[in-house]
């Protein structure tokens, strides 16, 4: 549970639309291991067929609609943590070499110490 509070709800809470600053790897990846998690047990409770799966299925769309800033917020944040701008997740608009590096910028190791965006956490 404290994983959970620690990872993912400081996120949402705290850090909701906050762009500057940076996220740590792992900070990063278990939020978006957590968010992955609650978005497909949402998903499967919405594929029932009777009411409570339509209920299920608007909470469904009504969290992913939720979870898009901080979802940018965290990513942005992970950018700066390697020392790269923000404005590098619009390679997300750039289909598949564009998630390619993306992806790689999030993997790669945090950058020691100060940065142009702070310190290490």
């Amino acid at each position: 549970m404290n994983v959970f509070k620690t990872y993912f709800m400081d996120v949402i809470t705290k850090n909701y639309v906050n762009f500057e600053g940076r996220a740590s790897r792992k900070q990063f990846w278990i939020f978006v291991l957590l968010l992955t998690i609650i978005a497909v047990v949402l998903n499967q409770l919405s594929i029932m067929d009777n009411f409570i799966g339509t209920l299920f299925w608007i909470v469904s769309i009504l969290y992913s609609l939720a979870m898009i800033l901080p979802v940018v917020g965290i990513g942005a944040r992970r950018l700066h943590d390697t020392d790269r701008s923000g404005w590098w997740w619009l390679l997300y608009f750039l289909p598949v070499i564009g998630w390619i590096v993306l992806l790689v910028f999030w993997v790669l190791p945090s950058t020691p110490g100060q940065n142009r965006f702070g310190a290490a956490k």
